[in-house]
């Protein structure tokens, strides 16, 4: 997907991720929406805990910001996903 994009795709069980924002370092850009929430569950709990650098504190911020955008992005594939199941179902009708 190339930066500022913007699709959904559906195949063999499988929502695409969709993206407006800059693409997400390759690491993040791969986690399933599961992977990405579960890691941001534990850099929220280290920066609530405290006790680590400024750097460390910025560091874990930019990552949790960077994982927060991939799950909005699954959640957004998701939804795109369900809208087109639902107008498949209704035959078009809003």
């Amino acid at each position: 997907m190339t930066p500022g994009s913007r699709r959904s795709e559906v195949g063999a069980g499988r929502v695409e991720a969709v993206s407006d924002g800059p693409e997400l370092e390759p690491s993040v850009a791969e986690l399933s929406y599961e992977q990405a929430r579960d890691e941001l569950v534990k850099v929220v709990g280290a920066l609530e805990q405290g006790g680590v650098s400024l750097e460390e504190s910025l560091a874990l911020w930019e990552r949790g910001e960077a994982l927060a955008q991939r799950c909005e992005q699954w959640l957004i594939g998701a939804k795109a996903r369900l809208d087109a199941a639902r107008t498949t179902a209704t035959g078009g009708a809003s």
